[in-house]
């Protein structure tokens, strides 16, 4: 089994960053609703409306910041951008109003999309290329276990339910990014990458690689899938009690944290990252078909059922993640990480944009045939995304690694 620490040095340091600044995230993530609601004053229309528009802006913003990265180093913008962020949720102690909550929400999204996307072309400078996906598979780990432990910090504050409490967890949340700002400036520096000739009209004209990002973005409707779609199916459709739905959650997380890294040893370049993604698509596949069987059971078979369709999509999760990580790297143009990377993440956005309409229609409105339907959308991406990367990998500059054909894919899922 992989080892749960990273080398010392840049590896071991980049992870405390990322563990650090997600236990800030944990706590934001199950606190903002209320605290925006219940401190600040807004409606949950608006809460809504202000933070859809600020992350719209920030995928948008994003890009040209992961630009920045290529061109002035990606060390001293990540870490720019880390206080920024800092700076940002710090101000929502102090917004009392929409507009002021506008203008935090976008300064926040905008600086979070950055700073991801100038980690990316940091680790790309500090990290050989064949290492990047082992590398990543760890901080996803560490990500996952700051989420949880920051999780039950703003459990905490919950459980409290005073302005105090939920002021107290925002102010931590800021403090988590000014100790990422100080531990990203801990690392050695990378040099900045001048613009290449004929790279003037950037990533938005990267017609493979933008096909390969919006195939992404539909993989990544498993986020929202999780997060909205699985909840409003339980209580919704089936006789599971309401605890099932942290408990998945735990199930989730804790997976993925304890088996992130074995999923990615796999992965080692274009065509072993192509064909962890079919076998992806096959078991989202079979994760609908298994959550579509929940529907109208007894509370123990339906809780039976859902436990062993979260089984199966947390390991599509981390073959996807795996597989999406060496794609979008490996795509990305010698000096131009912060800006692919940034443009691909944007399927991240789409997929939180887009998803919760997406998942009520076809789940809550066509019920079982709509898991079926998402299941085919699934696996028709996964399959899709081949030849997409084959097509971007032929635009790249000398030889790049061949992508293996869709066809093994299914004995691939069964090894």
């Amino acid at each position: 089994m992989p080892s749960p620490l990273l080398p010392s040095g840049p590896q071991r340091t980049l992870a405390l960053a990322q563990l650090t600044n997600s236990v800030g995230d944990g706590a934001y993530y199950v606190t903002s609703a209320l605290y925006f609601g219940h401190v600040v004053g807004l409606a949950p229309a608006r809460i809504g409306l202000g933070l859809t528009v600020a992350w719209a802006v920030g995928s948008v913003v994003g890009v040209p910041l992961g630009r920045v990265a290529d061109r002035r180093g990606p060390r001293g913008t990540a870490v720019l951008l880390a206080l920024a962020t800092g700076c940002a949720v710090a101000s929502f102690l102090f917004v009392r109003g929409f507009l002021p909550f506008l203008a935090a929400a976008c300064l926040y999204a905008t600086a979070q999309s950055g700073l991801a996307a100038a980690r990316q072309a940091l680790l790309a400078g500090l990290v050989a290329q064949q290492e990047r996906t082992g590398v990543l598979a760890h901080l996803q780990s560490t990500l996952n276990a700051g989420l949880a432990v920051g999780a039950a910090l703003g459990g905490l504050a919950l459980s409290r339910g005073t302005a105090p409490a939920y002021l107290g967890v925002f102010a931590v949340d800021a403090v988590s990014f000014f100790l990422c700002a100080l531990l990203l400036a801990r690392l050695p520096a990378v040099a900045p990458v001048p613009a290449a000739r004929g790279a003037k009209g950037g990533v938005l004209r990267d017609r493979p690689y933008a096909v390969v990002t919006l195939l992404n973005a539909v993989l990544l409707l498993r986020m929202p899938l999780l997060s909205l779609g699985l909840p409003l199916w339980i209580t919704g459709r089936t006789g599971a009690p309401g605890w099932t739905v942290s408990a998945l959650f735990l199930l989730n997380t804790g997976a993925v944290m304890l088996f992130q890294v074995r999923a990615a040893r796999s992965v080692s370049g274009l065509a072993s990252a192509a064909r962890a993604i079919r076998r992806s698509g096959v078991l989202a596949l079979a994760t609908c078909g298994v959550f579509a069987l929940s529907a109208g059971r007894s509370p123990a078979v339906a809780v039976a059922v859902l436990v062993a369709g979260s089984v199966l999509l947390v390991a599509a999760e981390m073959l996807q993640s795996a597989g999406s990580w060496q794609i979008g790297f490996d795509l990305a143009p010698a000096g131009r990480t912060g800006e692919y990377q940034a443009f691909f993440g944007t399927g991240t956005t789409i997929a939180r944009t887009l998803g919760p309409l997406v998942l009520t229609g076809l789940l809550m409105g066509m019920g079982v045939l709509g898991w079926l339907l998402l299941g085919c959308l699934f696996l028709a991406a996964s399959y899709a995304l081949s030849p997409a990367t084959r097509w971007a990998a032929g635009t790249r500059r000398g030889d790049a690694p061949a992508v293996a054909p869709a066809s093994a894919a299914v004995q691939a899922a069964a090894a």
